[in-house]
């Protein structure tokens, strides 16, 4: 074996190695991801890119590419928090990520009325903070009332009532979270596909367990809606400095 050869050997082997550990990251530890719209402003914006720790909650078949029927269930299962915000498998399709806050629990009872959300028929407390610009249905940018909205855990975050509290879905009837499930919501109440809506009206409905993926940790990189992530030359402008490597809550 000549030289070359032997070069080109050891090129294959450190390319092959770096391919492996870089599955064994993302499979096991780390998966980045993308915020692709809208439901979870003001928390994450649509430009954001984070990391979701894969061993939160973990392992299933959801937690390998392309999500291989290779066993059911989890391993090392640890229950998600409420006010988590989290990453999970679509129920109705398997496959589509979705990235939504943690808010029922199984056994829950969940209902919003007027636009305030009740937990176990308790209605949480919320606190008017400030309004922000942002897009109305019709995309339009307009004024919208936030809140700053507390879980019966503690946990709080700021909410976005862009349609006030007459939204579609701010009057519902009471949601019964079943066992081994999950009611999560965006915290752009007036414009998120979330548990609200069936599956059969191309919604989310309740999230099983297995279909986790894992918790949003912290963004790492942050580009101005319609920006290209790829076009490095306008940085300087298109990032947004003051997100980056800021934790997700």
């Amino acid at each position: 074996m000549t030289k070359k050869d032997e070069g080109l050997g050891e090129t294959v082997k450190v390319v092959i190695q770096a391919v492996l550990i870089a599955l064994v990251v993302r499979t096991l530890l780390f998966q980045p991801f993308n915020s692709p719209s809208g439901s979870l402003i003001p928390t994450l914006l649509i430009g954001d890119y984070l990391f979701v720790s894969k061993y939160s909650y973990g392992y299933s078949k959801h937690s390998l590419p392309f999500s291989p029927d290779v066993f059911s269930g989890r391993v090392f299962s640890s229950e998600p928090r409420r006010g988590d915000i989290a990453v999970f498998k679509l129920p109705r399709d398997g496959s589509t990520d979705y990235i939504k806050r943690v808010i029922g629990m199984p056994g829950d009872k969940i209902q919003l009325i007027d636009g305030r959300l009740h937990v176990n028929g308790e209605v949480l407390p919320r606190e008017r903070v400030e309004s922000v610009r942002t897009r109305d249905a019709f995309g339009r940018e307009s004024e919208a009332p936030t809140y700053r909205e507390t879980l019966p855990n503690g946990v709080s975050y700021r909410i976005i009532e862009r349609d006030g509290d007459r939204g579609f879905y701010d009057n519902t009837g009471v949601y019964d979270v079943p066992p081994g499930h999950y009611f999560m919501m965006g915290d752009n109440r007036d414009n998120s596909t979330d548990s609200r809506v069936a599956p059969a009206d191309a919604g989310v409905g309740y999230v099983p367990l297995e279909n986790f993926v894992g918790r949003a940790e912290i963004v790492f990189f942050s580009v101005e809606e319609g920006e290209s992530v790829w076009q490095f030359w306008r940085w300087p402008w298109s990032l947004r400095w003051n997100r980056l490597f800021t934790p997700v809550r």
